[in-house]
């Protein structure tokens, strides 16, 4: 029950939001709380096949400019930027996009990044401030290597078991 409600109230937020000039493809995977999709959410655009994990916030505008404002010379200086992510990219937990940059198409952001500056297409960029760890394609060959052998029959039946069988505990 308690499930249901909140993938009710997730689709009604991004509804509200893609009403408010959010650019969103239908196929978007949001997991988590909607909320953290910035104050100006039609400078966020997300293309097809994308899914955003949970935590990720949407920074479209420097609110630091408010500092500087108190200089004549820059009183009335302001930051927006467009927050754009291209088609079949991985937007992992917790990371931050600042204004400004674009994620390019089958594209990863590791969990906890701090992206300020643009992401090229087949990528792999974290930490803070995000840089590129390996391309995708590095990625996922990183992964073939080091993945154990799991029992996919086993798996599909209980999938708890057959991880705790692959992943036991240490003691």
């Amino acid at each position: 029950m308690v499930r249901k409600l909140r993938s009710i109230y997730k689709n009604y937020v991004i509804k509200k939001l893609k009403a408010a000039g959010m650019q969103m493809a239908d196929d978007c995977q949001v997991l988590g709380n909607p909320n953290s999709f910035g104050s100006e959410p039609w400078l966020v655009s997300i293309g097809k096949g994308v899914t955003i994990t949970a935590g990720v916030r949407f920074i479209t505008h420097d609110g630091a400019t408010r500092v500087i404002r108190k200089n004549p010379r820059y009183a009335n200086v302001k930051k927006f930027g467009r927050i754009t992510i291209h088609d079949n990219c991985f937007i992992g937990m917790e990371s931050v996009l600042m204004p400004g940059v674009t994620i390019g198409p089958g594209s990863i952001v590791a969990a906890g990044a701090v992206v300020v500056k643009d992401v090229p297409p087949g990528e792999v960029y974290g930490g803070v401030p995000a840089k590129k760890i390996c391309t995708v394609e590095e990625y996922a060959e990183k992964i073939l290597e080091t993945m154990p052998e799991y029992n996919l029959a086993a798996y599909k039946q209980d999938k708890k078991a057959e991880l705790l069988r692959l992943f036991p505990y240490p003691w």
